[in-house]
């Protein structure tokens, strides 16, 4: 586990914003059974569930745009979404609600808190982390998410035959995806650089607003997708 006493660079902006009556309506009667806490003792994602499911991570879910489509489509897989912005968090669960899936819950808070403690050793089967902060200044690119001591805390959760799979529309970026992920000798790409956006025998990841965003801009979309290796 982490030293928490030691200082470590934040990855993401802190986003105000006032919550709507619905967002507030959504924290309060429905929190109860969506949110997980960030901090505390490893989890038994069983319980957490209600059935013994494979667990994928979304990490900086936003508002779950992606997070409730693949988790329609993937019934029987956990889907625990992570983010630090409240009103990403109460539209998530609202949405999610209102179409009645089952298999996602909510973090509230930081993913890398809640990786380190309340994750187990090879306790889930992967981690989407789709258009994270690209902090595109050569001064702030320490605050990166994925940085080698990350991808060693989150490689370490995966089972083995997990994965990773990343996307971004900033070239640097996912060229840094590509080094960090491979440099990690737990992890292999199977692709030798950037994977297609359809992956073989993986749920498709949507199209999101970001995305989008990115295409009308110019932007070349990236996929980076390694796996955690097999015991030899």
């Amino acid at each position: 586990m982490a030293d928490p006493e030691a200082p470590r660079v934040r990855t993401y902006h802190a986003r105000r914003g006032r919550l709507s009556d619905r967002h507030q309506d959504s924290l309060a009667t429905i929190g109860a059974t969506w949110l997980v806490d960030s901090n505390g003792a490893p989890l038994d994602l069983g319980s957490v569930f209600g059935r013994a499911v494979p667990v994928v991570l979304d990490i900086g879910c936003g508002m779950g745009e992606s997070t409730l489509v693949q988790a329609a489509k993937a019934p029987d897989v956990g889907v625990i979404a992570i983010d630090v912005h409240t009103r990403g968090v109460a539209t998530l669960m609202r949405k999610g609600d209102r179409d009645g899936l089952t298999n996602v819950r909510v973090v509230h808070g930081d993913a890398v808190t809640f990786i380190d403690q309340r994750l187990a050793p090879a306790s889930i089967v992967g981690a989407r982390i789709y258009f994270p902060d690209p902090w595109p200044k050569a001064r702030h690119r320490k605050r990166r998410l994925v940085q080698p001591e990350f991808v060693a805390l989150l490689a370490d959760r995966i089972a083995p035959g997990g994965f990773v799979h990343c996307a971004t529309d900033d070239q640097a970026y996912a060229q840094q995806m590509v080094e960090v992920l491979g440099a990690d000798p737990r992890l292999e790409n199977p692709f030798d650089g950037f994977a297609p956006r359809s992956i073989p025998g993986a749920v498709d990841r949507p199209s999101t607003k970001y995305e989008r965003r990115g295409e009308r801009l110019g932007h070349l979309v990236r996929d980076v997708w390694v796996t955690r290796r097999l015991p030899s």
